[in-house]
């Protein structure tokens, strides 16, 4: 019998989420038969039942719209806010998929859906995922769709912004995306010829980033392009939260590890403004003008790339194929030049960081960057 497959975007939108689900809804239902439906608004649609049939006509015309056709959000199915409340949902989700007598589920998103995709699996659904997410640091794949049109929109800022910069002979801070991993902010600075790069993997010194300011400024050139990702921190900043997680770690008791994370909730949420007082700090450290731009949700939004519509499309399509063989359990993830199964167990939980040997960080370095370590 022709299986009926269950779909759902979730976590932050990016671009290539429609070439994903038209992709897989295509292909689905042209070369095997099957039915697709969409749910909306994430687990949350599937927790209240909330979903459309995607058929022809839905599928029409959407490859290169940025956002999803279907909607999204961060709720979790463990954790969902309820008229108020914070209730426990995964039995309404599971209620939902066998009344809709799915055969499977697949969810796009990014690590904290390989989470909660896993705690379905683990609550005997039939679950498949696909990966997405501007920040490219879910584990094991060597990329995630949405990162390659982010990359070009924070690179064009760059672009832009050093015009301004050599005319105003400014120093110039742009934060890009990036919480605990850097990609973004790497690859990004890079391609801008950025002349500072600041990510979570590599703890900075405002005075190393000072000295790297002030040579330039020695050589006659009287302007800088600082990229920094929002999850990059100071040395000292990088030793106290090291410090949290031990302790938290350690913890002897349930109470001990709550306050011990509270201080981490608090921390994380006092650091959101880093970028600001770093940029102050360069303004007082050089004495040169400094300006900051942030970037924020441009670089989730607008119209998806070709190569990631082209990478959406292969997953979608590809992730058809591994429906109809039946094998669940799995997200498909690039690996070299082929798209692979691996384990969501393997990938719920992890993180794909930069590494500190990478090339690209050698490269950086070659050319003169600094990443104020």
């Amino acid at each position: 019998m022709a299986q009926h497959i269950g779909i759902l975007t979730s976590g932050g939108d990016c671009p290539g989420l429609n070439a994903a689900i038209r992709g897989l809804g295509k292909a689905a239902r042209e070369n095997f038969g099957m039915r697709v439906t969409g749910f909306l608004n994430g687990f949350r649609g599937l927790a209240q039942d909330q979903s459309l049939e995607l058929d022809g006509a839905m599928l029409s015309g959407i490859l290169t719209d940025g956002g999803t056709i279907l909607g999204t959000s961060r709720d979790k199915p463990h954790r969902m806010i309820i008229g108020g409340k914070v209730l426990d949902m995964t039995d309404a989700v599971v209620d939902t998929y066998h009344r809709h007598h799915l055969d499977a589920l697949v969810c796009l998103g990014g690590g904290g859906t390989q989470k909660n995709a896993l705690r379905l699996v683990e609550a005997g659904l039939n679950v498949v995922t696909l990966p997405k997410t501007i920040d490219n640091d879910i584990a094991l794949t060597d990329r995630s769709f949405g990162f390659d049109t982010a990359l070009g929109i924070a690179t064009e800022a760059i672009d832009r912004l050093h015009s301004t910069a050599t005319s105003h002979e400014r120093i110039i801070v742009v934060e890009v995306m990036g919480h605990r991993a850097g990609w973004l902010a790497l690859e990004a600075g890079i391609a801008g010829g950025a002349d500072v790069i600041l990510l979570p993997e590599i703890p900075y010194q405002a005075e190393k980033i000072a000295e790297a300011i002030r040579r330039r400024t020695q050589s006659g050139r009287r302007f800088s392009i600082v990229v920094v990702a929002e999850g990059a921190m100071s040395v000292d900043e990088a030793r106290e939260v090291a410090e949290l997680v031990v302790a938290r770690d350690r913890a002897d008791s349930k109470k001990q590890r709550a306050e011990v994370s509270e201080k981490l909730n608090k921390f994380h949420a006092e650091h959101v403004g880093h970028t600001i007082r770093l940029t102050r700090k360069l303004e007082k450290l050089t004495g040169q003008e400094t300006r900051l731009t942030i970037l924020g949700h441009l670089q989730r939004g607008g119209t998806p790339s070709a190569a990631d519509r082209v990478f959406a499309t292969w997953l979608g399509t590809e992730c058809a194929a591994v429906l109809n063989a039946r094998k669940y359990g799995v997200m498909l993830a690039l690996q070299g030049n082929r798209i692979k199964m691996v384990s969501i167990e393997e990938v719920a939980g992890n993180k794909r960081l930069v590494p500190l040997d990478h090339p690209l960080i050698g490269t950086a370095r070659l050319v003169g960057t600094s990443f104020g370590d």
